[in-house]
């Protein structure tokens, strides 16, 4: 037997045939498959009939879910009996805390489809969102439809739990007294912070609409007393002062120079030896590990063009050229890290 005839082609086709199994999963989230089981066992027909669905696809449909690990079953043939996942139980339950559907919804809703366009991206360097279409900024598009701007708040709370909760857990709070998280969308950050120390005191800044889903999060975890929503515009005045600034994903929705200017702003608005962290999927410096890092780069590629994402060192560079003396980077989950910069 030859080398050639030994060498095996099932990653390569595994990859380029990944949207099949995507696209399972993103429907799945879609029809809310995993919230009508919740902590249920029902038989294919009984969840095809809940569901709405036309009997030729439900048994492919559900088993491809057990087959990718997202559904267990409970036997054989007709009979068989389907339920969640301990994961999806956790995470795609849209009445459980842990739900992390949100980005999801988004991804099928969205980028699904955008990213069709890598290819033209890649060659003209343009977005491939809404702009390409109705040439308006994709956050002026998102922020003048109240529903989409709170699937779009819904989606980065769910991608963005397990991270922030981490922060909370690992960063030692004992020395502040503080927190201003910028783009703070629904509160999260301040909340988890604020729930996990009660010595804090935490500001939500992002842009007016914004305020009212906060002021809704905030008040449904009981922490009004010590979150507040406040509204502003992140370039167009300084950042609330505080102990500690935060930016939860979002130095990477911008080119350089406006990361250097919020990096700066932070820097502005912190007191003697206060703390700038950014949250991201920062990529490893040699950029050869953090794949999903990468991926999200290309994304912001399809949503701004000159928006991108970057390494610790990247970090580093930036933020002591703002006059920070030193950066340390802290694994959070996955592929996410905090990049914390001491003045």
């Amino acid at each position: 037997m030859t080398t050639s005839q030994l060498k095996d082609p099932s990653r390569i086709l595994e990859v380029g045939f990944g949207f099949w199994a995507s696209k399972v999963l993103l429907t799945a989230v879609e029809l809310d498959v995993f919230t009508k089981l919740s902590d249920r066992a029902l038989t294919g027909e009984e969840l095809g009939q809940e569901l709405g669905l036309h009997p030729r696809g439900i048994w492919d449909f559900f088993d491809t879910l057990v087959a990718l690990r997202f559904l267990h079953r409970d036997g054989d043939g007709r009979g068989a009996r389907y339920s969640n996942s301990e994961e999806t139980a956790h995470f795609l339950d849209r009445r459980k805390p842990g739900y992390v559907g949100g980005i999801l919804e988004m991804a099928n809703a969205r980028l699904f489809r955008f990213w069709s366009d890598l290819g033209p991206a890649l060659k003209t360097g343009k977005p491939q969102n809404e702009i390409k279409h109705s040439q308006k900024p994709m956050f002026e598009e998102l922020y003048a439809d109240v529903e989409r701007l709170e699937q779009f708040m819904g989606a980065m709370t769910g991608v963005s739990r397990g991270n922030f909760a981490a922060f909370a857990e690992k960063f030692d709070f004992a020395k502040y007294r503080t927190l201003c998280d910028v783009g703070g969308a629904t509160g999260l950050l301040s909340r988890l912070v604020a729930l996990r120390h009660p010595h804090m005191r935490c500001t939500s800044f992002d842009l007016p609409p914004v305020e009212p889903i906060a002021r809704k999060w905030i008040e449904h975890d009981g922490v009004g007393d010590r979150v507040t929503p406040v509204s502003g515009d992140f370039f167009g005045q300084p950042l609330p002062k505080a102990d500690v600034i935060t930016m939860g994903m979002i130095l990477h929705d911008w080119n350089l120079d406006n990361k250097k200017h919020l990096i700066r702003a932070a820097h502005e608005a912190l007191p003697e030896n206060g703390v700038f962290v950014a949250i991201e999927n920062l990529i490893d410096d040699a950029r050869r590990e953090n794949a999903f890092g990468l991926m999200m780069s290309l994304n912001m590629l399809i949503e701004f063009g000159d928006a991108f994402d970057f390494t610790g060192a990247d970090f580093r560079e930036w933020c002591l050229e703002a006059g920070f003396r030193r950066v340390e980077i802290l694994h959070l989950a996955g592929p996410c890290s905090a990049g914390i910069a001491y003045k």
